[in-house]
C-alpha cells in the first residue's frame, strides 16, 4: 500500500532531488545533503535536507544510515533507526557521525541516509503484579547462546 508524504522545499533545499527509491525493490529512498560540512573524526553534525514533511497519522519515516558510507567511510547515523513523527513539521536533518580516523567531506547533494515509511502500531502499558513464565526468562544480554 503507497501512502503520501507531502514534502515542503525549503529555500536551501532548491534544486536538490526528491527523497526517491534508487531501484524497483528498494526499501528505502535515499535523500541528499543540502549543505557542505566536514565532519571530524569522532564528530556529529545534523546535516539539513532542505525540506519539511507532513507523514500521515499512523504513520512514521524511520531515518537509517547507508551501508556503502558506514563501511567505505566509517560513517553512520548515533540515533538509528530515527524517528519522524507524524505531528513534526520543521526541517528534517540527519544526525550523522564520523567513526573513522579521518575528516570526511559531505557535499551539497550527496546521498547521505535513507527513509523508511513505516506504520506505527498504537499501544498501551497496563500495570501487573505478575508476568507469564518463558523458557527464557530473565535471561539477557546474550542469555540466549554461545559463541561458536
Amino acid at each position: 500500500m503507497t501512502i503520501t508524504i507531502a514534502l515542503k522545499r525549503l529555500p536551501h533545499g532548491e534544486g536538490l532531488p526528491l527523497p526517491a527509491y534508487a531501484t524497483e525493490h528498494a526499501a528505502g529512498m535515499d535523500v541528499v545533503s543540502a549543505e557542505d560540512v566536514t565532519l571530524a573524526p569522532g564528530g556529529r553534525h545534523a546535516v539539513a535536507t532542505g525540506f519539511a514533511m507532513a507523514i500521515p497519522a499512523g504513520y512514521e519515516v524511520q531515518v537509517r544510515p547507508r551501508s556503502g558510507l558506514a563501511l567505505k567511510h566509517g560513517i553512520s547515523l548515533p540515533n538509528t533507526p530515527g524517528t519522524i513523527d507524524a505531528d513534526y513539521r520543521g526541517e528534517l536533518k540527519v544526525i550523522m557521525i564520523n567513526l573513522d580516523s579521518e575528516p570526511f567531506e559531505i557535499a551539497r547533494g550527496d546521498r547521505i541516509a535513507q527513509l523508511v515509511a513505516a506504520p506505527v502500531q498504537p499501544a498501551i502499558f497496563a500495570e501487573v503484579d505478575s508476568l507469564d513464565e518463558t523458557a527464557r526468562g530473565a535471561g539477557g544480554f546474550g542469555s540466549t547462546g554461545v559463541r561458536g
